[in-house]
């Protein structure tokens, strides 16, 4: 019988298959997200360089302030805000969206949506 895999190792596989397509550079960085129950992450990576050039979470201190919990769609949309505002003040304007293996849904779509509206192109 095949051992049944926890959701986290599907996701990561998922993301594994996502990676082997999505690349950033200096143009235009990967916008990498990841989520957990309490609180949703994200930040942009120049996979040539391998740094991460800005980063945005619920767990900042600007976007905590706003926020009775970082677990949801209005927590996904402030810190889509935020990081496109940090990533407009250090130069970026367009980048690769990495879902993290996640379902484009929810807190992942809100997360996107709010960069796009706040003036990041992809």
């Amino acid at each position: 019988m095949l051992k049944q895999l926890s959701s986290d190792v599907k996701r990561r596989h998922v993301h594994a298959r996502i990676r082997k397509r999505v690349r950033g550079h200096e143009k235009a960085p990967r916008l990498n997200v990841y989520r957990s129950t309490r609180h949703i992450y994200a930040q942009v990576v120049d996979d040539a360089r391998g740094h991460t050039l800005v980063s945005a979470s619920s767990l900042d201190k600007e976007v905590r302030e706003t926020l009775k919990t970082g677990g949801n769609v209005g927590a996904a949309k402030n810190v889509g805000k935020v990081l496109a505002e940090r990533a407009k003040k250090a130069g970026v304007s367009r980048v690769v969206f990495d879902r993290g293996g996640y379902a484009y849904h929810g807190r992942v779509r809100a997360l996107a949506d709010a960069a796009r509206l706040a003036g990041l192109e992809f």
